[in-house]
């Protein structure tokens, strides 16, 4: 029987994210993550292999917590909640939200479809179960407002590596509205091209 780890997969992770956090995230080496855990760097290439497939779950990561609170705002069917998620979340968790610029879902999926192809499942349910129990909305529709619109509405501060100011919330929730409000027929085709802008982190 072998010996028990000594350090966690998430005491690895967030020691990743606190490289990445301080210097970037080309800092982030497996040397650079061992120093800062205190830990030799075989022990990190024994649990993830490569610096890449472990900068990978640490976006993962990122990307599941932040989807728990945009889920239960969809639950609540509370879908102005849901697109404000995204801001609040991003000032609340400013490190995390910079890592979710580092990679897109279906790159992952492509390299490591065991351990990614799944990860936007319960947001995908989520939606679905919204646009059920709403038979007169658009699921196009509701996409765009609850993701498309806030992603694209947070981006350009994240990459400046500052957060998404207040004002922005107001600017989602009147394109939220007004998305949502529209009868079904009068959609615009635009809205499914415009709306690829966020699907990395929420569509099958």
């Amino acid at each position: 029987m072998g010996r028990p780890a000594k350090f966690s997969e998430d005491q690895i992770l967030d020691a990743a994210l606190a490289v990445t956090a301080e210097d970037g995230p080309a800092a982030a080496t497996v040397g650079a993550i061992a120093r800062r855990l205190g830990a030799p760097t075989g022990s990190i290439y024994h649990r993830f292999g490569s610096r890449d497939l472990l900068l990978a779950t640490l976006w993962a990561r990122c990307v599941r917590r932040f989807q728990e609170g945009f889920v239960t705002a969809l639950a609540a069917d509370d879908a102005e909640s849901a697109a404000l998620h995204t801001p609040r979340w991003c000032r609340s968790h400013p490190d995390e939200a910079a890592v979710l610029l580092l990679h897109r879902r279906q790159d992952l999926v492509a390299e490591w479809p065991d351990r990614f192809a799944a990860l936007n499942r319960e947001s995908v349910d989520a939606l679905n179960a919204f646009a059920g129990r709403h038979p007169g909305l658009d699921r196009e529709r509701l996409v765009f407002a609850t993701v498309d619109v806030p992603y694209g509405a947070v981006r350009r501060h994240l990459l400046d590596r500052r957060p998404p100011p207040p004002a922005v919330d107001d600017l989602i929730v009147t394109a939220c509205r007004a998305v949502l409000s529209e009868p079904a027929e009068d959609r615009l085709d635009g809205l499914r091209s415009v709306g690829q802008v966020g699907e990395d982190h929420f569509r099958a």
